[in-house]
């Protein structure tokens, strides 16, 4: 299911009526998960038209103005054109004026529900041939043009050799909300894949795999939609508990520590591979911090979205 969260928050956003206020947490309950509350305000600061949609009604839950991409001062000028106090940064009366009776489809609870489906067909245990080539997958954000985003694979022999290197770029429709990084991301791995010469038997991917709260971390969603081997490996330890250097949640071992640095990065199976394997992979390929088939796609994006940027 893809969803334009962007256009979603702005839906919602023109649902405020005049005179009244709403706040970053508001819009993201009627999104479906107080966990967007940061993503509603990404988006907002991306409104390509403030004039329709008015995010200058949008302010942090204690009544303070919060941001504005016009600025502050015309934020206050808007807000009190409708008829709403200002004083000293912050709503007069505020509960009096507070909206929150949105009409929504709750679009993040039927991404969630999706994602429940999905994490009952992930597979870990080794469903591939021979392993001759490892791919790795990783995304580039703009600076300058923030939604404008740089996917990038890079594709490996055992050896270590580059076999392949692809990239694209592409608008994002989905600002980033933890646990939901698939519906920002694979889109691109989608188109991006399509485009690889020869599938490696394996892809590393930047995120998680099962060590994920509902067991559906981008490398997981990505192996079930495209029935292909991933592994997911992160650089920040997105959830469940360490035990020596497996991670657990509730009982399950869900995810692995790894220590190749001063830093850890976390590895857990996607789809079709096996803990076991998936660490073993992992070290396999390692030089620096990250394994080299990811740590090349990283390089890769990155550079491309740099010299986009320089254009713009």
């Amino acid at each position: 299911m893809e969803i334009d969260l962007f256009e979603e928050v702005y839906r919602l956003t023109r649902q405020i009526p005049r005179g009244k206020v709403s706040t970053y947490g508001a819009i993201a309950k009627a999104l479906g998960d107080i966990r967007a509350s940061r993503a509603v305000g990404f988006a907002l600061n991306q409104n390509p038209n403030p004039d329709f949609t008015p995010c200058y009604k949008v302010v942090n839950s204690d009544g303070t103005l919060g941001g504005f991409g016009l600025g502050i001062e015309e934020k206050i000028r808007r807000l009190e054109k409708d008829g709403i106090k200002v004083i000293d940064g912050k709503i007069v009366n505020f509960d009096e004026v507070f909206f929150d009776n949105f009409v929504s489809e709750y679009p993040l609870k039927r991404l969630r529900k999706e994602q429940l489906e999905l994490s009952k067909k992930v597979r870990i245990e080794d469903d591939f041939d021979d392993i001759e080539t490892i791919g790795g997958l990783d995304v580039a954000y703009s600076s300058r043009k923030r939604r404008l985003a740089c996917a990038a694979c890079v594709i490996m022999d055992r050896l270590g050799n580059v076999m392949d290197r692809v990239w694209i770029t592409d608008e994002i429709k989905f600002p980033y909300v933890p646990t939901y990084l698939a519906y920002r991301e694979l889109p691109l791995f989608e188109k991006l894949i399509n485009r690889v010469k020869e599938r490696p038997s394996i892809f590393l991917v930047d995120g998680n795999g099962i060590l994920h709260p509902y067991r559906i971390g981008i490398a997981s969603h990505l192996g079930i939609v495209l029935d292909i081997p991933t592994i997911g490996v992160a650089k920040n330890l997105l959830h469940g508990e360490i035990e020596g250097r497996y991670i657990f949640d509730k009982g399950d071992k869900i995810g692995y520590v790894l220590y190749s640095s001063k830093r850890p990065i976390f590895i857990s199976p996607g789809h079709r591979v096996s803990m076991e394997t998936s660490i073993d992979i992992v070290k396999r390929f390692l030089k620096y911090r990250i394994p080299e088939p990811l740590r090349q796609a990283h390089i890769l994006a990155k550079s491309k979205i740099k010299e986009i940027d320089q254009q713009i």
